[in-house]
């Protein structure tokens, strides 16, 4: 295959990017999109030219740093892909392939393809875990979960974290990630005990971190490709409304 490749180059945070046009021969229609990017950046190097930087590191859709804009959409042209299991063999002999970072103000550009997520390190800290003892593991059928509550924990616990809904979203807003982690740890009886201090201090982390408010435009379930639903999202709304109320009905402290 040969492709036509225009690809964002911005040397830092602090300076301003541009697209700069690339031209690619016999690509194989097997190798993946972050094989493409290999065998571009060796071209590069070999013409003593600054390779492309761009985040990778499972290339196996699990680990969520592939965050690539392909042709506009997060991720690229497939549903329920990530960047680095998108193949070639999707896009035709000859094309124009437009790739850039995500687009998000939470999200600074660092270099090239490489965007700063810190800010989902943030939210995680404020509340995605359970504060348990430490020590043995607890045995597996000491605690009784429903079926369908552990399918539903379990969907919810598939999000990657990638930050494909921030970059769909036109709010840039977070909500998609929150709802899943939020919702996966107050579905289960061990997040149970924190589940209204959790839904509080990660909404108001999401919240300071700068993400925007969702507006139900489904964006963020179209390119999330884990294909988390917006259920979640529901979800967290409601754990965070009755958390508040819980707050504000609660007996002041003497």
């Amino acid at each position: 295959m040969k492709l036509h490749l225009k690809i964002w180059r911005q040397n830092s945070a602090t300076e301003k990017g541009a697209f700069e046009r690339y031209t690619l021969s016999d690509v194989s229609a097997d190798a993946s999109f972050l094989e493409m990017l290999d065998i571009l950046n060796e071209q590069l190097i070999a013409e003593n030219k600054d390779p492309v930087a761009f985040d990778h590191d499972c290339r196996e859709g699990i680990c969520g740093m592939c965050s690539l804009t392909i042709n506009g959409v997060p991720h690229g042209p497939e549903r329920a892909t990530t960047a680095c299991q998108l193949h070639m063999r999707h896009f035709k002999d000859g094309e124009t392939i437009v790739i850039e970072p995500w687009r998000a103000k939470p999200f600074p550009v660092t270099k090239d393809l490489v965007v700063d997520r810190t800010p989902f390190d943030s939210v995680m800290q404020a509340g995605g875990f359970v504060s348990v003892r430490t020590g043995a593991s607890p045995e597996a059928n000491a605690t009784p979960v429903p079926k369908p509550i552990a399918e539903y924990a379990m969907d919810a616990a598939a999000c990657i974290g990638c930050g494909a809904c921030v970059a769909a979203c036109k709010n840039a807003s977070a909500m998609l990630f929150v709802g899943a982690k939020v919702s996966h740890l107050n579905s289960l009886p061990q997040g149970k005990p924190e589940k209204d201090r959790r839904v509080v201090a990660m909404v108001e982390a999401m919240d300071s971190a700068g993400f925007g408010n969702c507006r139900n435009y489904a964006e963020c379930e179209a390119v999330c490709p884990k294909e988390i639903s917006l259920d979640v999202i529901a979800q967290m709304n409601r754990d965070y409304a009755s958390a508040k109320i819980k707050q504000f009905f609660a007996p002041a402290e003497s």
